[in-house]
């Protein structure tokens, strides 16, 4: 039996393990990229392991979320951000450069290369034939330290395409439909691979839209194969010679085939408050809208923008709709701006935003209160864009721009025949904006520079004997790392500081929960199904950590979430009976006696709940390096005991 595309990258990266499904495997990382919402504690962490250089083959900070500075807790990040990745031998994508994903895909990726980045998108490498995969700080600080990832051998899902896309219906479309069918948890443990005869109609813009936003099915990672259109691509981006074929095996196993039928598709959004919540176009019809913004990771490239600055040309802005774009990188807005297709975006009432994350974030553009706001990212979890009851849709670039100009939602299949937008054969190269590390023989000579706002990594100790705390908190499914841990302008500065950020922490649940943790000094968190799917921010088990969250009892995890709890020694559980989630009331004390002798033995561990009586079975599913890091008290102290 042959391999399919991620088996053949997995087969070549494998440091341990066995390549059977369920099992836990190591992998030798190529490249590592950070963001400034998590790199600030990626490169503490790093520090704290001790190992001076690093020893991947390209590791890469950007500087793309934080970049609002009403204060000087950003400004102090990006330039600790920058000295740290001087001194330790990491490129440094300065501020106004564009967004970590899209620069990354243009000027640094390679096919069959393995890619970990402290960002839940990172998977848009996928497009170009990459294994990336989002984990938190802590395991990018391990593999830029020379360190394996770690990962559960995922099953392997083809989605096979066939026919090819009308006019005007979009890339964006063909990941709705996947997580139509799929939703927001059902590629928990999978990497999803697309085939067909339909990938051919696909550039690598295109293909990078579908893998980045699989990110929120919950999978592993998404990939494409890389082929021709790959090597244009990258021929156009000066880089043919980081180009290799990479096809599936003609027999290769799929555990499972989904087929869709790119000619049959239509202009789709994810309605309120799911990326998985689709409906068409025509299905919503003609309400009125408020905003429209245009960007993020998702779809910033040269050739959606293009398309907008076609629909736009010539046209005005709805008066009732905010209107802005950002674009993805400097390449994009210098190619924009040379062409004159910017000037027609400005024209027509575009409020041009920096190349950043901005908006997706909830960094800035926040709609008005129950605002409709159409939007080409790729989360629109409640409270996210900033409103607490914003109403948040996402969409094409097409669509977004033809409603933008309606004022109400609008199928741009209404504009009549297809335009003809190519890539370009060469794109624009520049970069100047890309800080290079300081030679290995000089190192030594540069200044690691720390603002106040700078925290250390949290304390951790080894498991405790026995636990025995109240339940602080009791929560439901689809519990997203934004609940637990959200973001936005007021919040983000805070990433480096876990003591003052804490104190956020699930008060988009509970106003009252930060106090009442640091109150009772020890507890446990129930959830229900899925619980920390979003975002890869390991915030959200360093906050809860700092609050005294000794364990988290749920129904299922979204997979980097449940890492990164491991990873801040925090015990994650989940029920053997799904209906004992209904015993367990917030208040109720909990014990798990001997459970530090339990966990070293691999036995089963039982939650009484002391307030009634009644005696849970819960599971606690550990590798034996997993089970060392939960004993060690969390993987930075496993990390310094075994380096």
């Amino acid at each position: 039996m042959g391999y399919t595309l991620a088996q053949k990258i997995i087969k070549e990266h494998i440091l341990s393990g066995e390549m059977t499904v369920g099992s836990e495997i190591g992998l030798k990382i190529d490249q590592t990229l950070t963001q400034d919402a998590t790199g600030t504690m990626a490169y503490l962490e790093f520090e704290a392991i001790g190992i001076p250089r690093v020893k991947t083959e390209k590791s890469v900070a950007y500087i793309d979320h934080n970049t609002l500075q009403t204060g000087f807790e950003n400004a102090d990040d990006h330039r600790f951000i920058q000295s740290v990745a001087k001194k330790h031998g990491i490129y440094y994508s300065r501020p106004g450069n564009g967004i970590c994903h899209q620069v990354h895909l243009e000027r640094f990726g390679k096919p069959g290369k393995t890619l970990i980045g402290s960002d839940s998108h990172t998977p848009t490498g996928g497009g170009i034939g990459m294994l990336a995969m989002g984990a938190g700080g802590l395991d990018v600080a391990v593999a830029m330290g020379g360190g394996a990832y770690y990962i559960s051998m995922p099953k392997m899902v083809r989605i096979n395409l066939t026919g090819k896309l009308q006019p005007w219906v979009a890339a964006k479309d063909i990941i709705l439909e996947v997580l139509k069918i799929m939703s927001v948890k059902g590629g928990v443990g999978k990497i999803i691979e697309y085939g067909g005869e339909g990938v051919k109609t696909l550039t690598v813009p295109e293909r990078a839209t579908i893998t980045n936003m699989g990110a929120e099915l919950g999978a592993t990672t998404s990939i494409f194969p890389s082929d021709e259109i790959t090597r244009e691509f990258m021929k156009a981006q000066g880089r043919e010679e980081d180009w290799i074929e990479l096809q599936p095996d003609a027999d290769a196993f799929y555990d499972e085939v989904i087929n869709i039928d790119l000619s049959a598709l239509v202009p789709m959004a994810a309605c309120p408050h799911s990326p998985d919540n689709v409906k068409s176009i025509e299905e919503i019809g003609p309400q009125k809208i408020d905003q429209v913004l245009i960007g993020s990771c998702t779809n910033s490239s040269y050739l959606d923008l293009m398309r907008v600055a076609h629909i736009m040309k010539g046209k005005t802005v709805h008066p009732d709709v905010s209107f802005g774009i950002a674009p993805g990188s400097k390449q994009v807005y210098n190619m924009l701006a040379r062409n004159g297709a910017l000037a027609d975006l400005i024209e027509a009432g575009a409020r041009i935003l920096e190349c950043a994350c901005g908006p997706c974030i909830g960094m800035g553009q926040s709609p008005n209160s129950k605002g409709i706001s159409l939007r080409t990212f790729n989360r629109n979890f409640e409270g996210r864009s900033g409103t607490a009851d914003g109403q948040i849709y996402l969409v094409s670039p097409e669509t977004a721009a033809v409603s933008a100009i309606a004022g109400v939602f609008t199928d741009p299949r209404t504009l009549g025949d297809a335009i003809d937008i190519k890539l370009p054969e060469k794109f624009e190269i520049n970069d100047n904006m890309v800080v290079a590390p300081e030679p290995e023989e000089t190192m030594d000579t540069v200044e690691i520079l720390r603002g106040p706002n700078i925290k250390p990594f949290p304390q951790t100790s080894p498991l405790e004997d026995s636990i025995d705390v109240p339940c602080s908190l009791k929560v439901g499914d689809n519990i997203t790392t934004d609940h637990i841990m959200p973001a936005g302008a007021k919040i983000l500065p805070l990433r480096s500081n876990i003591p003052a950020i804490s104190q956020y922490c699930f008060t988009v649940c509970d106003k009252e929960f930060p106090k009442r943790a640091l109150e009772l000094g020890g507890s446990i968190i129930v959830g229900g199904v899925n619980y920390g799917q979003g975002s890869s921010r390991e915030h959200a088990a360093l906050a809860p950590l700092y609050l005294g969250v000794k364990a988290v009892l749920v129904k299922s995890f979204a997979r980097i979430h449940r890492s990164n709890l491991i990873n801040a020694g925090i015990l994650p559980l989940t029920f053997v009976n799904e209906a004992d989630y209904d015993s367990i009331s917030e208040g109720d004390e909990l014990a798990i006696p001997d459970v530090k002798k339990l966990i070293m033995n691999g036995s089963e561990l039982t939650v009484i709940n002391k307030t009634t009586g009644k005696e849970i079975p819960v599971l606690c599913e550990l590798s034996d390096r997993t089970r060392d890091i939960i004993l060690a008290g969390g993987l930075l102290n496993y990390t310094k005991e075994n380096s």
